[in-house]
């Protein structure tokens, strides 16, 4: 499987874009240089004509090559809302979470796991583990992987439970001013923003001194 999914890739290099992509990315690793519509299309393939093992295998095969577009494409082909049993895909991808390195693989990732945490809510627990990381992509994956939990208009409790939870790491990662971990926060505050707008309020009016500029002004862009 995996030689005939890194020949599909291979077959659509872009070699200007792979290295517009390495010079963008500015993480050593080979590139192909595809759109992310393309490796979709390859994916969506994949997940239609794979049972569930050799899909998990598949991902994590691609994972292992190293190569930024199949790292996506792993990405990509564990990003399913309905998938069961699901704990091996929340494993491999929990697997991934220590070794990310970049954005875009970071972040891809990590909405496979927004997928998988949706589905089982006491994976909060785990996702927690991440925030002590020494790995600054991993502390970020914790704010990207719980967005789910800001978008519901009328939470549950056990939702109101995790939003509390996750706005309580975001009052310690706000003392770190690397870019990204700001620019997170700053996310997941905007996002919540939207449906729970008196929480947001009380963490900028208690915490939003702390923050960097940019990110409390996109925090409260939709506030009144």
């Amino acid at each position: 499987m995996i030689a005939t999914a890194l020949s599909q890739l291979n077959a659509l290099t872009d070699p200007q874009k792979a290295i517009e992509a390495l010079a963008y990315h500015k993480t050593e690793r080979p590139y192909l240089g595809l759109k992310v519509p393309q490796i979709e299309e390859l994916t969506d393939a994949w997940r239609a004509e794979l049972t569930l093992d050799d899909r998990i295998q598949l991902a994590a095969d691609l994972w292992d090559s190293n190569i930024h577009d199949a790292r996506i494409a792993a990405s990509k082909l564990l990003t399913q809302a309905r998938i069961k049993p699901d704990d091996a895909a929340w494993d491999l991808i929990c697997q991934w979470v220590p070794q990310f390195d970049a954005w875009a693989i970071a972040d891809t990732a990590s909405v496979a796991a927004q997928k998988r945490i949706t589905a089982d809510p006491t994976r909060i627990e785990t996702v927690e583990t991440w925030i002590t990381s020494e790995n600054m992509w991993t502390r970020r994956a914790a704010l990207v992987a719980t967005l789910p939990f800001t978008k519901q208009n009328f939470p549950k409790p056990f939702e109101l439970d995790i939003r509390d939870r996750v706005l309580g790491w975001a009052s310690v990662y706000i003392d770190d001013k690397d870019w990204f971990i700001q620019k997170a926060v700053a996310w997941w505050l905007r996002d919540l923003s939207k449906h729970d707008p008196a929480r947001t309020a009380d963490f900028l009016n208690e915490h939003g001194e702390r923050m960097k500029t940019f990110a409390r002004k996109e925090a409260a862009q939709y506030l009144g």
